[in-house]
């Protein structure tokens, strides 16, 4: 389903714009929405962060590394 959305651009960002334009021949509706997809792509994660490794030793506990509860007084 598509969507409109309007955005104030400041100069430099309009230079910005108009030099992709130009370079990549796309509509600046194409540049925004290419411009979406490589921002999801670097601070959009698929889940929560895990260590490698993690729950794969005897204690079968699958958050040991992660959870800060199970390393209460600990190295006291």
């Amino acid at each position: 389903m598509a969507s409109t959305i309007q955005a104030r651009l400041d100069e430099e960002s309009q230079k910005i714009m108009a030099r992709l334009v130009k370079k990549t021949g796309w509509t600046p509706s194409q540049v925004v929405r290419e411009g979406l997809r490589i921002l999801a792509a670097c601070h959009i994660t698929g889940g929560k962060r895990t260590i490698i490794g993690q729950g794969k030793f005897s204690s079968s506990i699958g958050d040991l590394a992660s959870n800060k509860g199970h390393l209460q007084g600990f190295g006291k």
